[in-house]
């Protein structure tokens, strides 16, 4: 991995998901957790803030060093009790049916094997436990779909590998989730890159 790869992206995606059209998803979409919350993706911790004394403890899992130092800074402020591990979505290291919530915003575009990932966060979730999402993906416009399509291998080199045109809902079935609610739509911006799919599944 090089320097980009290791220091540049980490930095270039904090800043990017920063951006302040996302703050309206991210509290819709953490506002529901509770109980013993794993959050796959932690990234740099932009969510800690939001968790509410309904969760007893966040587990933040990422594979970026660089990302996971980011995110100790804003752990010491959350309110809610905060563990950071380095570690792949795609082989989560707890045991079965530990947690009430997983939490994924804006994540599945980067994993090389979603399905895998999803199926790993459905195996750790207690019976009834539930998946809040927010993810961008695949526009329903054929037009907009096609430039999804033609821009992603270029994009995902540059972006950390991020995809454009992943359908979330899709994903989720696949992966066994039963699917509770689903908002979708564009969030302003161009349009390949801001078709949101929002909302919950149960294990």
């Amino acid at each position: 991995m090089g320097l980009y790869e290791r220091w540049i992206v980490p930095r270039l995606l904090d800043f990017a998901m920063r951006n302040k059209l996302l703050d309206h998803y991210r509290q819709q979409t953490i506002e529901t957790a509770q109980g013993l919350v794993l959050e796959v993706g932690i990234g740099s911790g932009l969510n800690l803030p939001l968790y509410g004394p309904a969760v007893t403890r966040v587990v933040g899992l990422d594979p970026s060093p660089q990302l996971l130092r980011l995110a100790s800074r804003r752990a010491a402020d959350a309110v809610v009790p905060v563990s950071l591990l380095r570690a792949s979505a795609e082989h989560v290291p707890f045991a079965d049916a530990v947690f009430a919530t997983v939490v994924i915003t804006w994540t599945l575009c980067s994993i090389p094997n979603p399905i895998a990932a999803l199926t790993g966060m459905r195996r750790v979730l207690k019976p009834g436990g539930r998946l809040l999402f927010v993810e961008h993906g695949l526009s329903p416009e054929t037009r907009i779909a096609r430039w999804q399509h033609r821009l992603t291998p270029c994009w995902k080199r540059i972006g950390g590998g991020c995809h454009l045109d992943r359908k979330t809902d899709d994903l989720i079935r696949v992966a066994g989730f039963g699917l509770d609610e689903i908002e979708t739509g564009y969030m302003k911006g161009p349009k390949p890159w801001t078709f949101m799919y929002q909302g919950s599944a149960t294990k």
